[in-house]
């Protein structure tokens, strides 16, 4: 009686052990089975292959049943077998492939037959649903075929110049981007340069206030592309721009009612927005302001002194400037970013602020939403969260901190513009984002 190296037991699939002529279990006599063929698993539905590594488990196909015998071969439309509810199949029902066009109606024309060919190509500039791949996208952004909701171009921008970059991210608690930002260099008469950078937030109790911060942003941009090679000097270059951009988030109030968000909520208040931009000239940086967004300088030396540039308009900062709260008192308050100045039809009066400095060493401006701020408030703060190579790697600096914000928990819109201060040697141009 030979031995057997099976895994287990033939009759009962117990485990065996080397050497084992019967089965400890059942008794199943091991000598009568036969071995298997060289360079075969020893055991196909639980064993392991050659050198002991694991293999799928899959039936037995060698052609013989348990006794040895040539096992028959069955087609499919042999074996019979039950519906679902446990009657018998219908005549003529195949088990062994797909029912052909013949067998069952089709839901739509059978393309095979009706000799169609794949939907042309759409037109340049014609974008379809990321769905289906076959509907034009209507003015909401849903599929005209499906219905389905594309996905937002504004909920993540980048914008790099040589001189300056710029990030922008919807956040992980907003449904929508309603910060917007444009960059942009120009000539001036002397024949330097000018780099530009403007951030706006949207007021998010406002009617459309996506459209408003892209619209001021826009705006304040294309006023400076004018004034500043016409030699306006840059500081009231920057005041008449965010007048521009006032006027321009003024003009969406006079917009008819449909162009209106479906909450009634919003109804009531015009669309409006916040603004903060930067002019970079050779020795010159000059800032303006409406709202809430901030200029932050930090020197590449960072044993100097980092600095906040703008005053917020803002409940908090009105605090602490009539000696009402100490700064941590008073943006601990739940009404601290209650804003007291920003663009829009419902505004009191647009009272731009503008300043200009002359830093003495590089470093890098960084012009960014309150999105960002609230996670690095205090100018060593936000000095602590820009890498030191931010002057030479401007728009990683901008991914940097708007990742900054976001492990913090993202709950607002986050949008910053890094620019390096002396700003490097370029060609005019420009590029904005309405993000």
């Amino acid at each position: 009686m030979s031995q057997t190296n099976l895994a287990v037991c033939p009759g009962c699939e117990e485990p065996l052990e080397p050497g084992d002529l019967f089965c400890g279990a059942c008794g199943y006599d091991l000598s009568a089975v036969p071995e298997p063929p060289d360079g075969r698993p020893a055991d196909t539905a639980r064993g392991t292959g050659p050198a002991g590594a694991p293999h799928t488990a899959w039936p037995a196909a060698n052609g013989q049943d348990g006794s040895g015998h040539a096992a028959p071969v069955q087609a499919g439309s042999d074996v019979p077998g039950t519906t679902s509810d446990g009657g018998e199949l219908p005549a003529g029902a195949r088990l062994d492939g797909p029912p052909s066009p013949e067998e069952y109606a089709l839901s739509a024309p059978d393309p095979r037959a009706a000799g169609t060919v794949p939907p042309a190509a759409p037109a340049e500039g014609v974008k379809l649903c990321v769905a289906c791949r076959t509907g034009r996208i209507d003015g909401d952004g849903y599929c005209e075929n499906c219905g389905h909701a594309q996905p937002r171009e504004r909920d993540h921008m980048e914008q790099e110049l040589a001189a300056v970059a710029a990030v922008s991210d919807r956040g992980l608690r907003h449904h929508r981007n309603e910060d917007a930002f444009a960059v942009s260099s120009v000539d001036l008469p002397d024949g330097s340069a000018a780099t530009v950078a403007i951030v706006c937030d949207g007021v998010s109790s406002a009617t459309r206030p996506d459209e408003a911060s892209a619209a001021a942003a826009a705006a304040a941009n294309a006023a400076l592309l004018v004034s500043l090679p016409a030699g306006t000097h840059p500081q009231q270059a920057l005041h008449e721009a965010i007048i521009a951009a006032s006027e321009a988030v003024n003009a969406l109030a006079a917009e008819p009612a449909g162009a209106r968000e479906h909450a009634s909520h919003r109804h009531q208040n015009a669309p409006a927005c916040t603004l903060v931009a930067s002019l970079t000239l050779d020795e010159l940086l000059v800032v303006g302001w409406v709202g809430d967004s901030r200029v932050y300088w930090v020197p590449d030396d960072r044993t100097a002194h980092p600095s906040r540039l703008t005053e917020d308009d803002s409940w908090a900062a009105q605090m602490v400037a009539n000696g009402l709260m100490g700064e941590a008192q008073a943006y601990a308050d739940e009404r601290a970013h209650a804003i007291t100045g920003w663009l829009g039809a419902d505004a009191y009066e647009v009272e731009p602020h503008t300043a200009s400095f002359t830093p003495d060493r590089p470093g890098v401006v960084v012009v960014c939403s309150d999105g960002l701020w609230n996670y690095a408030e205090s100018a060593e703060q936000m000095a602590r969260i820009v890498p030191p190579d931010a002057a030479a790697r401007a728009l990683h600096c901008a991914q940097v901190l708007v990742g900054h914000a976001l492990d913090g928990g993202g709950h607002d819109n986050v949008t910053v513009a890094v620019v390096p201060f002396p700003t490097p040697s370029q060609r005019a141009g420009s590029a904005s984002c309405e993000a």
